[in-house]
């Protein structure tokens, strides 16, 4: 799946000469995070933030003090003053993948889309990729995950797959997992369906160990944060 077909197309945006207060106002109307600041062209020159424009303003202002020297102080300030000039952008022939590498890489929480001329066609944000791998993923419709530790050799995944299919369940989606122990990886399946116990007795009978999701994810984290 591309970044093209997940985008916000219809991108809200702004002139690095408007205020700030004018920036402010405009994301809250919209309710969003990020503002893209873009020249008479549509081309990308910045992008300006919610946290942006919070470490501008004034604690005085955030609790909606009514302080005229700091208003005025700040009606002064423009886009320009606070924006990120040219951020980091992604393109929309780029993967969701490609998408969610360079956002944890990148530690941002949305990435202008623009194409080889500079020009914004979208914006993506981490919302906007959690909703694709929900759709990838299947996890929209009403079902169960079921978790299974398989030895990593091939024939592993058909063995499995056959095995569910035989009792004529849906499948959502399927993901493999690295595990901890050598030469073994953790297969997740999101069953279209709640009644699971009848192809969990038919997985173990076939010699799979089978894993509890929530429980394997806890054994992963680091020891420290398991004792905070």
């Amino acid at each position: 799946m591309f970044v093209s077909n997940s985008m916000v197309r219809k991108v809200i945006t702004i002139d690095k000469e408007a205020s700030l207060f004018e920036a402010q106002e405009r994301m809250s109307a919209n309710k969003i995070r990020h503002l893209p600041v873009v020249d008479s062209q549509n081309r990308l020159t910045g992008i300006v933030t919610d946290r942006d424009i919070r470490s501008a303003m004034p604690f005085s202002l955030l609790k909606g003090d009514d302080n005229g020297k700091e208003k005025a102080k700040i009606a002064a300030l423009k886009v320009k003053d606070i924006m990120t000039a040219n951020p980091i952008t992604i393109s929309p022939m780029y993967t969701i993948q490609d998408a969610l590498l360079m956002i944890q890489r990148e530690k941002v929480g949305a990435f202008p889309v623009v194409d080889s001329d500079g020009t914004l066609t979208g914006i993506l944000s981490v919302r906007d990729l959690l909703r694709a791998f929900v759709n990838v993923l299947g996890i929209n419709e009403p079902g169960t995950l079921v978790g299974i530790l398989v030895e990593e050799k091939v024939g592993q995944l058909k063995k499995i797959v056959d095995a569910i299919t035989e009792e004529n369940i849906s499948f959502g989606s399927i993901l493999v997992a690295r595990h901890w122990e050598a030469n073994t990886r953790a297969v997740f399946t999101y069953l279209l369906t709640n009644n699971v116990m009848r192809v969990k007795k038919k997985l173990k009978a076939l010699g799979y160990t089978l894993l509890d999701p929530m429980e394997w994810y806890l054994d992963q984290l680091p020891k420290a944060v398991e004792e905070q």
